[in-house]
Formats: C-alpha cells, sequence, structure tokens
C-alpha cells in the first residue's frame, strides 16, 4: 500500500503529486483496472499469451531481427510456431 507523509511546511499538492507517482510506479491503478471484473483462466492465458508475442516483437526490433518489410506473415508463422526458420 502507498503511503505518504506530508513533510512540515510541504504544500498539499507537492505531497498529492508523490502520491500518485509513488502509485504509478506501483502499479496499483492498473491493478485495480485488472481485477474490476472477473477474467476467465482462457482469457487471461490468451492475454499473458499476446504480451509475451509483444514483448518479443519488441526485443526482435532492437537486435534489427525483423525481416524486411512485406514479410509479416512469415514472421507471424515463426512467432505462433506454425514454422520455425533458421536466422
Amino acid at each position: 500500500m502507498a503511503t505518504v507523509y506530508v513533510r512540515d511546511g510541504e504544500p498539499f499538492e507537492k505531497a498529492l503529486k508523490r502520491f500518485k507517482k509513488l502509485c504509478e510506479k506501483e502499479g496499483i491503478l492498473t491493478e485495480i483496472k485488472r481485477r474490476e471484473y472477473y477474467e476467465k483462466p482462457s482469457e487471461k492465458r490468451k492475454r499473458k499469451a499476446m504480451a509475451a508475442r509483444k514483448r518479443l516483437i519488441k526485443a526482435l526490433k532492437k537486435r534489427g531481427l525483423l525481416p524486411p518489410k512485406g514479410k509479416k506473415k512469415k514472421l507471424l508463422e515463426v512467432i505462433n510456431g506454425t514454422e520455425i526458420a533458421a536466422p
């Protein structure tokens, strides 16, 4: 739980800003939004798989290992595991 103590002579707005920053850092708001509705286990697996694919694409882009433009279908096949190509 995020706790912020207001210092002597500190304006309330500054303490509120520190509190908001702390909440953002701890991921409290995203956790609240995630728990707002029940998520079925199958939906949770799909969400996690999509997040893993997104991380993989981001890592490949960072390393420059993505195929040239127009080769997205081939990339999706590699990512989904239907075809594994040697780099």
